[in-house]
């Protein structure tokens, strides 16, 4: 099975012991959006970038490494 942008964001929330709708919750988005992240149809905003670090409790460098450079090539595509 592909270790996928969205799988990688899926695994980190579940590390939290969070919900979608948890999650959703404290970025302040709708859960259909944590849902496209994980089902890889969207990727999330590099504005989020900050918050999604300080939840997961890593850099915004390390979650870059982590998250892979798929957002980076969504990003540079817009």
């Amino acid at each position: 099975m592909e270790n996928t942008l969205g799988k990688r964001i899926a695994n980190l929330r579940r590390e939290k012991n969070l919900k979608q709708e948890d999650l959703a919750q404290m970025l302040n988005i709708s859960p259909q959006a944590i849902s496209k992240w994980e089902n890889d149809l969207t990727c999330p905003d590099i504005s989020i970038l900050p918050e999604l670090s300080k939840i997961f409790n890593k850099t915004t460098y390390s979650l870059l490494l982590i998250l892979g450079y798929n957002i980076l090539i969504e990003i540079t595509a817009r």
